[in-house]
């Protein structure tokens, strides 16, 4: 037979694949493209083109059989080299802890869970599985409250019906950063084959005692812990809202959560309410994508409702939409979201303590105004719930501040301590509180964002992003940087730039001249601070090659003037300083 550098690692994939669906699969494009089938070979080289990188959110990718793809083989190889990692790292501790294992309702989570707990007990690990698909916040809340040692989550979040993921938590509930990553992948790369894992049947691994169920009480121990999480009381609970989990697992519990706290004309979308890894309704599942929320649009407008909530299919993210004056709705954005979250948690919530809120770079720095006009400490992370939680966590322990709540632009909310991540359930909790409240004085979170802004200036957020595929691409890209980095703009837009910020370096140099060092890890990205608080930020991306321009603006707005006209300048100073900085990195 010929040589053929295709199909020898398919056929070594194949030699070794424990599940019979996927090796039918491969083999099926072997033989095509043995064939000479053009299309088979492409689907193989994509299949081999690199095993999927297991980063600090574990891995994500297309389902499927082969290296490049998410399937039982990988997971198993995973989960060894995450127990090789545990039982390397704390030994008897991570017999004696276990690992949480939680799955959401997509294509194969629950055989990839079920692996998950086989390989994790057959290398002396406790499995702490859960009976049933659950929320991601439950599976991160769980591994704090059974102390275990560590937290896996099959989920692929909000991406299309055809993805699916493995996210790994470690002991302290927050996703795992640096050296756990690395220290995680190394231990993967050196794992057996798939099929040469040892993985018991669960029925053995639970006669053995090393597999038990998550708790009954577990969800019980959460929802009064997220209901400790309450600024008031009071307000119309019964405000009307309209819900959607968009084929996900929230239905349940979001609507638990709000009932249990008074909310009575809550009502989901019927064709989206139960869990569904098909997704019939959305061919993306993320509430921000254009016609993710049509159904409950028009739900919303047929019940009248003030407020429409809306998570994405593992319930750690939040979107929302608010009933304007002549009964269309206005989709809120994250940076406005965190705002009024954060505001809300600061102003109506506990006040006693050194209190801390925490947003990414890449977030509206709005917040951050909030916070010094409060006389709150407020940090910046790198983009990543992983790097916020940690960084919460630091700082708690080293000066004993009180963690409030954060947040990131992209419909990620943290509010206290009760999960060390995103969670969608305990942030529609407490935005429905917020409008209830508002809604008793008469008015709407529309009007709490117009208090925000004539108190704390009007910010509008934009993104410019610019594509360079290849090799060629990637090295415009660098020259971008490098050029920004030689001759760092001074004035942009006819602004001061008033500190320039060098993740990359760990430098903050102010106008003046004084240097700072950063305590933020090391990243390929430069921010600007400009002298009415408005900010850009450059940042390629890490998985594409494309770079992105984050463009922030801030307007003061005059008293007694129209929003719309504060608006207007806005936006027009928005477009100037996106024009400006494109040309300064040669992108004009």
């Amino acid at each position: 037979m010929n040589h053929d550098p295709l199909l020898e690692p398919a056929e070594r994939w194949l030699a070794h694949d424990p599940d019979p669906a996927t090796r039918g699969e491969l083999q099926r494009l072997v033989e095509a493209a043995r064939a000479g089938d053009a299309a088979a070979r492409t689907e193989l080289n994509e299949r081999f083109s690199g095993p999927l990188e297991f980063g600090t959110a574990g891995l994500r990718g297309l389902l499927g059989a082969g290296e490049s793809r998410m399937n039982r083989a990988v997971a198993r190889r995973t989960t060894a080299g995450l127990a090789a990692y545990l039982l390397d790292l704390l030994g008897n501790e991570a017999r004696n802890r276990g690992v949480v294992v939680g799955y959401d309702a997509r294509r194969l989570s629950r055989e990839l869970a079920e692996d998950t707990a086989g390989v994790l007990a057959a290398a002396g690990i406790p499995a702490h599985l859960a009976t049933a698909p659950c929320p991601t916040p439950i599976t991160a809340f769980a591994v704090k409250h059974l102390g275990a040692a560590a937290g896996v989550m099959v989920t692929a979040s909000h991406n299309p019906p055809a993805y699916n993921g493995y996210k790994v938590y470690w002991g302290n509930g927050a996703q795992i950063i640096p050296p756990h990553d690395t220290g995680i992948a190394a231990a993967i790369h050196a794992a057996p084959h798939a099929d040469e894992i040892p993985c018991p049947d669960l029925d053995e691994a639970r006669q053995r005692g090393l597999l038990h169920d998550l708790p009954a009480n577990l969800e019980r121990a959460y929802l009064d812990a997220i209901r400790a999480l309450s600024a008031r009381a009071d307000g119309d609970r019964a405000i009307p809202i309209v819900y959607t989990p968009l084929h996900g697992v929230g239905d349940r519990l979001v609507h638990q959560a709000l009932a249990e706290a008074g909310f009575t004309r809550v009502t989901s979308v019927p064709e989206q309410a139960q869990p569904d890894g098909a997704f019939p309704t959305v061919s993306f599942p993320n509430p921000e994508e254009k016609g993710a929320l049509d159904l409950a649009l028009a739900l919303a407008q047929r019940e009248n409702a003030a407020l429409l909530i809306a998570s994405d299919p593992d319930v750690d993210r939040l979107a929302a939409a608010v009933q304007r004056p002549d009964g269309t709705y206005q989709q809120l954005t994250g940076n406005q979201l965190g705002a009024l979250l954060g505001h809300y948690l600061l102003t109506e919530g506990v006040k006693e303590g050194d209190r801390l809120v925490i947003a990414t770079c890449v977030s509206s720095p709005l917040l951050g105004t909030i916070a010094r006009a409060l006389g709150v400490r407020y940090e910046e992370t790198l983009t990543g719930f992983k790097w916020i939680a940690n960084r919460a966590m630091d700082l708690e322990r080293e000066t004993g501040t009180r963690f409030v709540f954060g947040y990131e632009e992209a419909l990620g909310y943290c509010p206290g301590t009760v999960v060390r991540d995103k969670d969608g359930i305990s942030a529609a909790l407490l935005l429905a509180e917020l409008a209830a409240a508002r809604r008793a004085e008469g008015l709407t979170l529309l009007d709490e964002l117009d208090r925000l802004a004539r108190t704390y200036g009007l910010f509008l957020s934009t993104q410019r992003s610019f594509t360079f595929p290849g090799t060629e691409g990637m090295a415009i890209i660098d020259a971008a940087m490098d050029r920004l980095r030689r001759k760092p703009p001074r004035v942009i837009a006819d602004l001061d730039v008033t500190a320039r910020i060098d993740i990359a370096q760990g430098t903050r140099v102010q106008q003046n001249g004084t240097t700072m060092k950063l305590s933020l890890p090391s990243s390929n990205v430069l921010i600007y601070e400009l002298e009415d608080g408005s900010r850009v930020i450059a940042r390629p991306s890490g998985t594409e090659p494309k770079i992105k321009f984050y463009l922030d603006v801030r307007e003061l707005v005059a008293e007694g003037e129209p929003l719309a006209e504060t608006e207007e300048r806005a936006r027009a100073k928005l477009e100037a300083l996106g024009t400006a900085f494109c040309g300064l990195a040669g992108m004009g």
